[in-house]
């Protein structure tokens, strides 16, 4: 049973690492759509400068910069969509990796404990078994 305990406590312990790595990897997916939408956001902030400008070189493009700035809005958009999926699939990922944890902790107590019990079941029987231990 011991042999049992402990590849089950090793086995939980190579999923929890297997678990982190997932959930390092959906961080990064999210990191990206966070820069992407920082990019969009400065992108638009610039488009409404040249829009709002007097310049006369900005006046002939008004109507690009107005029909690119609605593109990059519904771009925005989904992102926001895909970011606010991608949170919660980290947060899931994580709360994953959280309970494989605590049950890998849970497992390796349970083998520490099953092996003081058998070394102290051992000692006992060493000392008390006749002749095989020291005798009173």
């Amino acid at each position: 049973m011991a042999g049992d305990q402990q590849s089950r406590s090793k086995k939980l312990k190579r999923l929890v690492t297997v678990q982190r790595h997932i959930e390092k990897m959906a961080e990064g997916e999210l990191a990206e759509l966070t820069r992407q939408r920082s990019e969009i956001t400065e992108t638009i902030s610039n488009i409404s400068v040249a829009i709002a400008s007097m310049s006369p070189e900005h006046i002939p493009f008004t109507k690009l910069y107005a029909e690119r700035m609605q593109r990059l809005t519904a771009r925005d958009r989904q992102l926001e969509g895909m970011q606010q999926v991608q949170e919660m699939r980290v947060m899931q990922e994580r709360t994953k990796g959280d309970r494989l944890e605590d049950n890998m902790k849970e497992a390796r107590a349970l083998e520490d404990r099953e092996r003081d019990d058998n070394a102290i079941y051992d000692l006992l029987e060493i000392t008390l078994l006749p002749g095989k231990g020291k005798t009173y």
